[in-house]
């Protein structure tokens, strides 16, 4: 089971780095459930198309950044949790955050709660 929430984890990272509009809604078609959900201290986006335009609008804020997993993914049931960095490649990431993701009964994301441990101070 870890292998399998292992690789939604790195499904979902790769689907905030993508920025060709057309993949990206693909790839969020085939991991996210139609009526998903994601809540971060910053925004609520309800829905698949919501979803990719706040993945949008996080790439427009920081241009040139990437998500990366950070530490080991852990999962049980219907649960996976993880913590993510975006930053440039190779320095210490100026953001950190934690997610909670929830799947439905396909195995598809329901819902990601997310938390930001680290952000930069304006």
């Amino acid at each position: 089971m870890a292998t399998s929430f292992d690789a939604l984890a790195e499904r979902y990272i790769a689907i905030w780095n993508e920025t060709d509009p057309a993949r990206r809604r693909t790839q969020i078609a085939e991991v996210w459930a139609p009526d998903a959900r994601y809540v971060d201290p910053l925004t609520v986006a309800e829905g698949r198309d919501a979803i990719d335009a706040t993945i949008a609008a996080v790439q427009g804020q920081f241009p040139g950044l990437t998500f990366r997993l950070a530490g080991p993914v852990d999962g049980h049931h219907d649960q996976v949790r993880f913590t993510w960095e975006l930053g440039p490649d190779g320095v210490e990431a100026p953001v950190v955050g934690f997610d909670v993701a929830v799947l439905d009964g396909n195995g598809q994301v329901r819902e990601v709660l997310g938390f930001l441990d680290r952000v930069p101070v304006a």
